[in-house]
């Protein structure tokens, strides 16, 4: 099969390309060109890279037209991001495709009323990314019902593996708070440290990609959550962090208007978004009907991350010291 992956050469599509190349498809990464994946592989030298800039050919309409020469049975999206980018693609490519694949996200989901979600709830979305997100998906298998164009939407969790820095505990980004639990220091969560987050490895993303494809005849025209087995607590998981570092976590715990105020407004930012959605997502749909089997749990996906961290870290201090 011919299959075009646009924006493959991020978190997803460094595990999504190696996968589709074994599996035998002519493979075509649409990138502007500037970006090595994160994970070297020899498939890469196996996959056509054709470099557009998205932006500026969605401004000038030519986009979706671009996509189409590369002739391709399927599309596989990874950066769609407004309503207005796949209302364009959809028009271009509409009776030229086996299948289209669109990487959502959990965040089209707003606070849920039942825990685990499942892809039947309502939408209630909240900030611009879940709300184009959340738009993306409603027109999308709007246009399977409609007009047959085969589209299929998968969500992932908060992506995590080698080489970036996973969501951590606090709900944020910021590496300090996997030096605080590794040395034993006191860690201070939001509220009672009970809401959720709900992480996922990219290759078990690229995964479910795969198997969207060999399940085309049940995939199109539905959406799935691609998660791990269990979401996190942020409580439990500074407890497992610290563990997995030898110590006992050292928790104290502030309302959020007080523990706000003691990080940065980017930190804080980032964190609320995540506990205001404490996302917890069931699988059992994209387990019924793709046969998803995620490999790793959410602290198997993070503690990967965390050990590639910590072995940079130790081959940075060697290249100083001289010790390489």
């Amino acid at each position: 099969m011919r299959i075009t992956l646009i924006g493959g050469s991020g978190h997803i599509g460094s595990y999504l390309v190696p996968r589709l190349v074994a599996a035998g498809h002519d493979v075509s990464v649409v990138t502007r060109g500037h970006h090595q994946p994160y994970r070297p592989h020899p498939a890469w030298k196996q996959a056509k890279t054709v470099v557009l800039d998205r932006t500026e050919q969605e401004r000038t309409g030519i986009f979706a037209a671009e996509i189409a020469k590369t002739e391709p049975d399927a599309v596989i999206d990874l950066i769609c991001f407004t309503l207005a980018s796949a209302r364009h693609l959809v028009e271009g490519l509409q009776g030229k495709l086996q299948h289209f694949l669109h990487c959502g996200t959990i965040w089209v989901h707003g606070p849920s009323v039942e825990v685990p979600a499942t892809e039947a709830q309502p939408r209630n979305p909240f900030g611009e990314y879940g709300i184009q997100k959340a738009a993306i998906e409603q027109y999308l298998l709007a246009e399977a019902r409609r007009t047959g164009f085969p589209a299929t939407v998968l969500h992932p969790g908060h992506i995590v593996g080698p080489g970036w820095i996973p969501l951590n505990p606090a709900g944020n980004f910021n590496p300090e708070v996997y030096r605080k639990l590794k040395h034993g220091h006191t860690f201070t969560l939001p509220n009672l440290g009970m809401e959720t987050v709900h992480h996922v490895h990219a290759d078990d993303v690229a995964q479910s990609f795969m198997q969207a494809l060999a399940h085309r005849s049940v995939a199109v025209g539905e959406s799935f959550h691609v998660v791990s087995p269990a979401a996190l607590t942020l409580r439990g998981y500074a407890e497992a962090v610290a563990a997995w570092f030898g110590q006992k976590a050292n928790l104290e715990f502030l309302p959020w208007d007080v523990w706000r105020k003691t990080v940065s407004a980017a930190d804080a930012d980032a964190t609320w978004d995540h506990i205001a959605h404490s996302p917890c997502c069931s699988l059992a749909k994209a387990r019924r009907y793709l046969d998803y089997q995620p490999r790793y749990s959410s602290l198997e996906a993070v503690f990967e991350a965390l050990e590639a961290l910590e072995e940079n870290a130790t081959n940075a201090a060697n290249t100083v010291t001289g010790n390489a």
